[in-house]
């Protein structure tokens, strides 16, 4: 398999089929408990371990080039395993435009124990260093970021936080690992919102996590295990499905991206567009160092917030729903959804606005992408 190409070894997953029957599809194996065959019987309990969710498990680590992986029931799951690594006293260095979902879990759940954070520009290096303390554990980076698309050097932050000792975790969810793979450029973690671009169809939760080393792996399955948050047997059906078609998806969402950033930067009703893949972005030279691809996701800022509404709704194609990375093109308000958690003056220091949209590229037509949001501006203002 190591001499595979991406896209064949995503078909084909880590097996490839079922060892047991020859099944080409991987079975779900809908158990809660197994019988003991031997003393060696790597099975026993399903929130323990499940040949299925075994199977994703192996697939990710291996299109990850990671030594383990290890699949939850959601994104914010397995970010919460992350930050189980840590103990009262400790310091988590974070990128400054994070997802609301993890920010919340910090400001409402996880300074409640005494773990303290320090949000910081991923992509201000300087900054990063001078935020460091001694009892800083972990770095823990989205690049792209969630909405406002900053980049993060992968290769320099991670060599920081390895000069120091401390962890460092990449939230690779936007790009995927057909774009980008943060371990081999340094990061000890790689975490994914599995329910966007893995699975890819909006019909499953999930989420996955990559460490590089035994260490981080055993920890990982103390608190899978211990937590109770594994994957179910379906779900990881589903996700190591979604995967089979990852590489033909990504290339599609791209394409579709960038006719939507281009057609958007050109609008007179738009302000501003956010997407890597536009040459004039700030981080368009670490983008193209780094990863192989940009991605099907984007953020623009209207002109005027009159009718927003109105722009939100007006489709007919292009839904108004939160999450993203499925086949279907979906536009979302991130002031009242994905980041409502966060406070008004921290989301408009980051640039999150009344007039900000989120934009989630679909697979569709281009031309019909295109037409829609013609449509949908026109209602602006």
């Amino acid at each position: 398999m190591d001499k595979l190409s991406f896209a064949s070894r995503a078909v084909h997953g880590c097996q490839g089929h079922d060892p047991h029957t020859g099944a080409l599809s991987f079975p779900i194996y809908q158990t809660s408990t197994y019988v003991n065959a031997n003393d060696d019987w790597p099975y026993c309990y399903s929130r323990v371990q499940n040949p299925t969710r075994e199977e994703l498990e192996k697939t990710i680590a291996l299109l990850e080039e990671g030594t383990h992986g290890f699949a939850f029931s959601s994104g914010l799951a397995a970010v919460l395993a992350c930050f189980s690594l840590t103990k009262t006293g400790d310091h988590i260095l974070i990128s400054d435009d994070v997802y609301g979902g993890t920010y919340r879990l910090i400001e409402q759940i996880w300074r409640r124990y005494n773990v303290d954070f320090t949000y910081v520009d991923m992509g201000d290096l300087a900054a990063v260093k001078a935020a460091f303390r001694p009892e800083t554990v972990m770095v823990f980076l989205e690049t792209p970021t969630n909405p406002m698309m900053k980049v993060a050097d992968i290769a320099a932050v991670s060599a920081v936080a390895k000069e120091r000792g401390v962890v460092c975790v990449v939230d690779n969810t936007f790009l995927t690992p057909y774009y980008q793979r943060p371990i081999p450029l340094g990061a000890d973690i790689v975490i994914h919102s599995a329910t966007k671009f893995l699975a890819g169809h909006h019909d499953t939760t999930a989420g996955l996590i990559v460490t590089q080393g035994e260490d981080l792996a055993e920890k990982m399955r103390l608190y899978l295990k211990t937590e109770g948050t594994g994957l179910a047997p379906f779900d990881s059906w589903l996700t190591l499905r979604g995967i089979k078609t990852l590489a033909l998806r990504m290339d599609k969402h791209q394409e579709n991206a960038v006719a939507a950033a281009e057609f958007l930067q050109n609008h007179p009703k738009v302000e501003k567009v956010y997407f890597v893949g536009l040459p004039e972005h700030p981080s368009y030279d670490i983008s193209c160092r780094q990863a192989s691809g940009f991605g099907g996701m984007l953020s623009f800022s209207l002109k005027s917030g009159a009718g927003v509404d109105k722009v939100l709704r007006g489709g007919d194609m292009i839904l108004f729903a939160e999450s993203l990375g499925g086949v279907e093109t979906l536009i979302t308000y991130p002031m009242t959804m994905t980041h409502a958690s966060i406070p008004k003056e921290v989301r408009e220091k980051q640039g999150i606005t009344d007039r900000l949209l989120r934009l989630s590229v679909g697979i569709e037509d281009t031309g019909d992408i295109l037409r829609d949001l013609e449509k949908m501006l026109s209602q602006n203002g």
